[in-house]
């Protein structure tokens, strides 16, 4: 289960393509607590909490250079969004759940949101790495630029991961840490976990 509280609006002038002046927008955000997950590659579990794949190579709601969190609203989600490249062939996956508190939360589910930065569903659905692979600049990267410009610290939206519907969602974070106001922490009571990556290839052998 999840949790959005009462909503605020955030107001800043911001800048948009081939317009010579500054509009000013306000949207609203608010704050998220409940449990998200992620599937992690058995390797990478003793990070649980790093955005640096993310980083390393970018993502639909991040540049290369710019570390996010992505999660899940369900562990199906976050199942079938690490699938992605093994669509009929599964592979084994470390299956993490996080509680989160996290405010300054925009949900791209609101149709109201999307029209106030100039965007559309389509411009979420994009092929962002068919884009990026024919040198063009997806259009959620520029939706990303706008909304941290605004102190956004994540959005929720619905996941594009094949086989995903519109009951499928997602909360990606771009500002987390272990204390308010956006705190994600990893559940692991048992110490489950693997505390380094060499931990990991020890237990394989």
């Amino acid at each position: 289960r999840h949790g959005q509280g009462r909503a605020r609006k955030i107001r800043q002038g911001v800048s948009f393509p081939h317009c010579r002046r500054r509009l000013r927008l306000s949207i609203a955000v608010r704050r998220f607590s409940g449990t998200v997950f992620r599937a992690h590659h058995p390797m990478w579990a003793f990070t649980p909490l790093s955005g640096d794949g993310a980083k390393t190579h970018g993502g639909r709601f991040n540049r290369s250079g710019t570390s996010a969190l992505y999660t899940s609203l369900d562990p199906t989600t976050a199942w079938m969004e690490v699938q992605q490249g093994f669509p009929f062939k599964p592979q084994p996956m470390t299956l993490v759940a996080y509680k989160v508190d996290c405010a300054d939360i925009a949900d791209l589910n609101d149709p109201k949101i999307l029209q106030a930065m100039g965007c559309s569903p389509a411009d979420l659905a994009c092929a962002w790495e068919d884009l990026i692979s024919q040198k063009h600049e997806p259009p959620t990267w520029q939706l990303t630029d706008q909304l941290q410009s605004f102190g956004i610290a994540g959005v929720l939206t619905r996941s594009f991961a094949p086989g995903c519907t519109e009951q499928n969602h997602n909360l990606i974070l771009w500002k987390w840490s272990d204390v308010p106001p956006h705190s994600i922490q990893v559940i692991d009571d048992f110490g489950r976990l693997p505390k380094s990556k060499e931990s990991w290839i020890e237990n394989r052998h």
